[in-house]
């Protein structure tokens, strides 16, 4: 099976080689089934390569050539001024200037975010959970990315497949750090089915991180990991039915 990865039409006229990859095209099996490119899940590493090959050769480069953190939730955004040949530097984004270096990042339920300034010449990803989001992933983005001479009033992002609000129920308790943090972020979550019980829209909440930071467009693919089982990985479905692990999805962009 061939990769699909979703792509999207900001992305396309901003002329950036980008994808949202999904299970489809891997060669992984039992749980982690398909596209797995997650390096700390409890899949064969060797099927793990091979994927993460598959999606650096989508790309006409090679694994050398991607530039993907190891993931810790948090706010850091690295710059890439070349491929990082395997090494995993702490942070939840990366950003670049040069062509052929592949940004990526791994969710399954997170939100990815994929960003360009066409005219700079500057493109990069970055890993959004709610913590993530919360403490300021996006601006640390767009402020790397200004760094290597980009204007958020040029940028365009796309948030990828996530976990939607009706598949994200959390506790009254995770609102109460929201609105402590930013008022106004009432409007991100829903009563749940009892009176203790939200629903907390990540992607809403991550465009209005993005809106803040002063990007110009943006938009979500509209893909919920929760509820499409064939198609993503997500962290949530795995743990509800009681899996030992589950796989990771690479969301990438390059500038060719």
């Amino acid at each position: 099976m061939t990769l699909t990865p979703i792509t999207h039409p900001l992305l396309d006229r901003a002329g950036v080689r980008h994808g949202f990859f999904t299970r489809h095209g891997g060669v992984s099996t039992g749980l982690h089934e398909g596209l797995n490119t997650g390096v700390g899940s409890k899949d064969d590493p060797v099927a793990v390569a091979e994927n993460r090959r598959r999606v650096a050769e989508w790309f006409g480069g090679v694994p050398d050539d991607l530039a993907a953190c190891f993931q810790i939730h948090s706010a850091v955004a690295r710059v890439a001024e070349a491929g990082w040949k395997g090494e995993r530097p702490e942070g939840d984004a990366t950003v670049t200037a040069a062509p052929g270096v592949i940004c990526a990042v791994l969710t399954a339920d997170c939100a990815p975010i994929l960003l360009a300034d066409p005219e700079a010449g500057v493109v990069g990803a970055a890993h959004a959970g709610w913590k993530g989001a919360l403490d300021g992933v996006v601006h640390s983005t767009v402020a790397a990315m200004q760094a290597l001479g980009a204007e958020p009033r040029r940028m365009v992002a796309v948030v990828g497949p996530c976990i939607a609000q009706a598949s994200y129920e959390v506790g009254a308790d995770f609102q109460d750090r929201f609105d402590h943090h930013d008022p106004g972020a009432a409007r991100f979550f829903a009563p749940g089915e009892t009176d203790d019980k939200r629903l907390f829209d990540l992607p809403a909440f991550v465009l209005w991180r993005l809106e803040q930071a002063g990007v110009a467009d943006a938009a979500w693919t509209g893909h919920d990991t929760r509820t499409d089982a064939t198609r993503f990985y997500s962290n949530r479905r795995a743990h509800l039915a009681g899996e030992a692990d589950f796989g990771r999805l690479m969301s990438a962009v390059s500038l060719g």
